[in-house]
């Protein structure tokens, strides 16, 4: 019997997951969680072959790593709505054994589970292509300019001097790309256009 955990922020997606692998009769959902934070605790508890964690979230990667650190026996599979070259990158080195996306068919996802189980590698091919052919997204190349220096953590008026722009026209990039990744400060701009593949 494989035992897996499932961790997933969507209650009806994480309430589907937990019931389609179920039917089946060598999967056992022992826990599913809405957030990574206590995935540690839970997998300690519940010792699962198999993690099928929710990647979209931005502190699912601290907890995978940490997973692999105290819990190493149990492999992790990753899914994502919106793969990119940086996520599957991320997902690997935190120590992820697969990463797919969120539309997989039902009867691909149970295959991928056992898979993972069995010590395979496995990134299914939607998430595979959508990784390697980033999206330009909603940003314009000086958009993307300024936020590679914001990531930096340099202030608006070194950015403005790197940049050779005046201190008000990078503030109005910076309400651009706040409004185009829908996002409340710069940290989250920078992390949402990461995570996308747009940096």
């Amino acid at each position: 019997m494989i035992r897996v955990v499932i961790v997933e922020e969507m209650g009806l997606l994480r309430r589907a997951l937990c019931a389609m692998l179920s039917r089946e009769d060598d999967l056992e959902v022992v826990a599913d969680l809405q957030e990574p934070d206590g995935l540690v605790p839970v997998a300690r508890a519940r010792r699962p072959d198999v993690v099928v964690v929710d990647m979209d979230r931005p502190d699912t990667l601290a907890a995978v790593a940490r997973l692999g650190a105290e819990v190493p026996e149990s492999a992790v599979l990753t899914l994502s709505s919106q793969p990119s070259p940086e996520m599957l990158q991320r997902a690997l080195r935190a120590g992820a054994r697969g990463f797919v996306t969120k539309n997989l068919p039902p009867t691909e996802l149970t295959r991928l589970v056992r898979a993972v189980a069995a010590g395979e590698r496995v990134v299914d091919p939607v998430a595979a292509v959508a990784a390697l052919t980033p999206s330009a997204g909603p940003l314009t190349e000086r958009e993307r300019e300024v936020l590679r220096i914001v990531a930096e953590g340099l202030p608006l008026k070194e950015i403005a001097r790197r940049l050779f722009l005046a201190h008000g026209t990078v503030r109005n990039h910076l309400s651009v790309i706040l409004r185009k990744t829908g996002s409340r400060n710069r940290l989250e701009a920078v992390r949402r256009a990461q995570r996308a593949g747009w940096l």
